[in-house]
């Protein structure tokens, strides 16, 4: 006997029909569209599907449906076991590489590294983690990504439903106007029918929106509600119920934010203490403790710890706090729809910054291109200087080195530790700045520009489209309707739209239609906005069904956007605070106290080399009643310093790793994953924080290494 199951998917879409659903050929374009928009995706999946082919391991049930969901909801066509193959190969991998680099250095230095050797076993355990869980951060970031375009996706099926009660169709117009990567979402529900995984769309869709009800329950309601204004008899009903439900989701948006505003404070706090706070004053004692330890502690050993680890760990900390962002709320606009994103995807930018700045970055390399006979030799330059014979007459008694090179025990060359090269090494954190700053702002001051106008554009069209749906609404045609609004928007941004499409019409002769989207001369061409295309494609297809129909739907458009435009500027104050305090920490506090840190390594040197100096004088009894200096140097000798230049440079380079990942995070926060207002805002960020860091530095560096030099002078007169 059959149950009530086998009777709902016999009749389903018998059902369906009955109520306006037919089947599409929409779905030929999926896996395309798929292929085109995931290329990074792809190459995972090939890897997954390679590798897991030839080696097959297994997960608990409870874990393969974990991972399972995740690999859905990333539109990634692997299995799980494929995914944790590809994980336990890249660690070890990874593990016989640090191995094989460690015995290399051993078999070279006969010094076993066991601090590398260690950081490789953490790295291929890093590589192990990262790897296995890729997948759940890739449905992470897709729901990060999708989340920002559910109300405009739930605006479209509205306004489309609102004067075609047929829900098949509503949800493929939405996946046409849409932008990725919602809008794969959307093609992939007619591609499940297809493919016989379900048998109509409303199956398909219910089963997509349970993958949402845990994340955000207001857009799985939201579509309910649009289902139920199906079976609705009376009319008024059914528009009521489809009003309903757009205010759903712009209420669930909002109250989620305002509560993601009060949970993320204390973790951005924790963030910036723990991140960057910590470590740079743990900085400043990095220098006395290199020598204490006798040299064990090396400078390419603090380049691991703070230009790779603790990156790593700021990094961490700040993706959980974004993964925490809840959706429906941010950038909508899709970087690769705008007509000049070759700009933004160019490699030109690139190589002009690199050759502003590599001659840069050179002037930080001179200690060392010093040292080299082939190049002083034939210039007839030394391999090093005092400060006295360059100083122009000023320190005439000095006998500090520029560049300070010192020998080792082992008869090894350390350094340098003078001052002249802790300066010149400030080029290098710089140029690096400048180049990625040069590029980013070169990539993006167009499309900026071009999506600045385009909002004030889309704030002024919504009053113009309610102007619109006024003329429509009295029985005036189409045609003349673009007319009348173009004269009444004079002095406006839009009046230039509406009297192009009027133009179009009256003296080319063309449809509505053809004025607006005409591939050579349509006005939509020169207004690259998606509010304004969907909008123009909504009148194009309403105006089929009567000026009546194509009124309202133009009204209820201009009155939601004013909604979404309301709802961002509120959500905008409230994160205002936030990201205030975080782009001031990140500007201005963090690289000033580097900036003195660094000063201070500057210091210790100077003081060292001193005292040095001291114990090389003939008698002790020269030394005006400083008693026996001797034991003391001979604790801290300079050579087991780790050199102020190499400190300089980690520190530096972590300013621009914070600056990097502080950016992308307040972008995240604020406005979504939006990538081109990302790059724009690192080409300001980096500028003024790697600005202030050389400015400070510089001053800490020759300030304080001149009072050290003066107060042990002093000492030894």
């Amino acid at each position: 006997m059959p149950t009530t199951e086998d009777i709902l998917r016999k009749y389903g879409a018998k059902i369906e029909s009955q109520i306006g659903e037919s089947q599409t050929q929409f779905t030929h374009e999926y896996q395309q569209f798929k292929q085109d928009m995931l290329p990074a995706n792809s190459r995972y999946q090939r890897w997954c599907q390679a590798l897991g082919s030839i080696i097959k391991l297994k997960l608990s049930p409870k874990e393969e449906q974990k991972v399972q969901k995740q690999l859905s909801m990333a539109h990634l066509d692997v299995t799980p076991s494929q995914t944790i193959t590809l994980a336990v190969i890249a660690f070890l991998l990874t593990f016989l590489v640090a191995t094989l680099s460690v015995l290399s250095i051993f078999l070279v230095t006969e010094k076993f590294q066991f601090l590398f050797f260690f950081l490789g076993l953490v790295t291929s355990i890093f590589v192990f983690y990262y790897v296995y869980t890729l997948p759940q951060r890739l449905a992470n970031i897709w729901r990060l990504k999708a989340s920002s375009q559910m109300v405009p996706a739930i605006l479209y099926v509205v306004v489309y439903m609102k004067h075609t009660s047929n829900l098949e169709k509503a949800v493929e117009f939405a996946a046409r106007n849409l932008e990725a990567p919602l809008a794969l979402d959307f093609r992939k529900l007619f591609w499940d029918v297809e493919v016989g995984k379900f048998s109509t769309i409303k199956q398909s869709l219910d089963h997509y929106l349970e993958n949402w009800r845990d994340y955000a329950p207001e857009f799985a309601e939201a579509f309910h509600l649009i289902e139920s204004s199906l079976f609705e008899p009376d009319e008024s009903r059914r528009v009521q119920t489809l009003e309903k439900s757009l205010q759903v989701i712009l209420d669930g948006v909002y109250e989620k934010m305002l509560k993601y505003t009060r949970e993320i404070r204390a973790p951005l706090t924790n963030l910036y203490m723990l991140g960057i706070i910590l470590p740079t004053l743990g900085l400043a004692l990095l220098p006395l403790a290199s020598v204490l330890i006798g040299g064990a502690l090396k400078w390419n050993h603090i380049f691991v710890i703070f230009n790779v680890i603790i990156p790593f760990f700021v990094f961490y900390m700040t993706s959980e706090v974004l993964f925490k962002r809840p959706g429906g709320h941010g950038e909508t606009s899709v970087l690769e729809l705008n007509p000049d994103y070759y700009k933004f995807a160019s490699k030109k930018p690139w190589i002009i910054a690199f050759i502003l700045c590599f001659p840069l970055f050179l002037i930080g390399t001179l200690p060392f291109l010093f040292q080299v006979e082939f190049i002083t030799k034939p210039l007839g330059l030394q391999n090093d200087y005092l400060v006295s014979e360059i100083a122009f007459g000023l320190f005439s008694e000095s006998d500090i080195k520029i560049f300070d090179f010192k020998q080792a025990e082992d008869g090894s060359t350390v350094g340098p530790y003078g001052p002249g090269a802790i300066l010149l090494s400030l080029f290098i954190p710089l140029s690096l700045a400048l180049f990625f700053s040069l590029a980013y702002k070169m990539k993006t001051k167009d499309l900026i520009k071009a999506r600045n106008e385009t909002r004030l554009l889309e704030e002024e069209f919504t009053n113009s489209l309610f102007q619109l749906g006024n003329r429509l609404g009295d029985g005036t045609p189409a045609e003349i309707a673009f007319a009348k609004v173009a004269s009444t928007t004079q002095g406006q941004r839009t009046q230039s739209f509406f009297a192009l499409v009027n133009q179009n019409i009256q003296q080319a002769g063309m449809s509505v239609e053809e004025a607006i989207f005409n591939k050579k001369r349509g006005a939509i061409i020169f207004y690259p906005s998606a509010i304004i295309a969907t909008s123009m494609q909504i009148l194009s297809e309403s105006v089929k069904k009567g000026l009546s129909v194509a009124a309202r739907s133009l009204m209820s458009i201009s009155e939601y956007v004013k909604n979404m435009h309301k709802i961002d500027e509120r959500l905008h104050d409230l994160l205002a605070e936030v990201v205030s305090d975080m782009k001031s920490n990140m500007t201005f506090l963090a690289p000033l106290l580097a900036g003195i840190v660094v000063g201070l390594g500057a210091m210790i040197a100077a003081i060292l080399n001193k005292l040095q100096a001291f114990t090389q004088l003939e008698s002790e009894s020269e030394l005006a009643g400083l008693g026996s200096l001797s034991d003391i140097v001979t604790i801290f000798e300079i050579n087991k310093m780790i050199p102020p230049y190499f400190l300089q440079i980690a520190i530096g380079i972590y300013i621009l790793q914070v600056a990097f990942i502080l950016t992308a995070a307040l972008v995240t926060v604020d406005s979504g994953r939006d990538p081109l207002r990302e790059r724009h805002e690192l080409a300001k960020n980096l500028k003024r924080s790697m600005y202030l860091y050389i400015a400070t530095a510089a001053l800490a560096i020759g300030t304080l290494s001149v009072l050290a030099a003066v107060a042990l002078g002093s000492m030894a007169s």
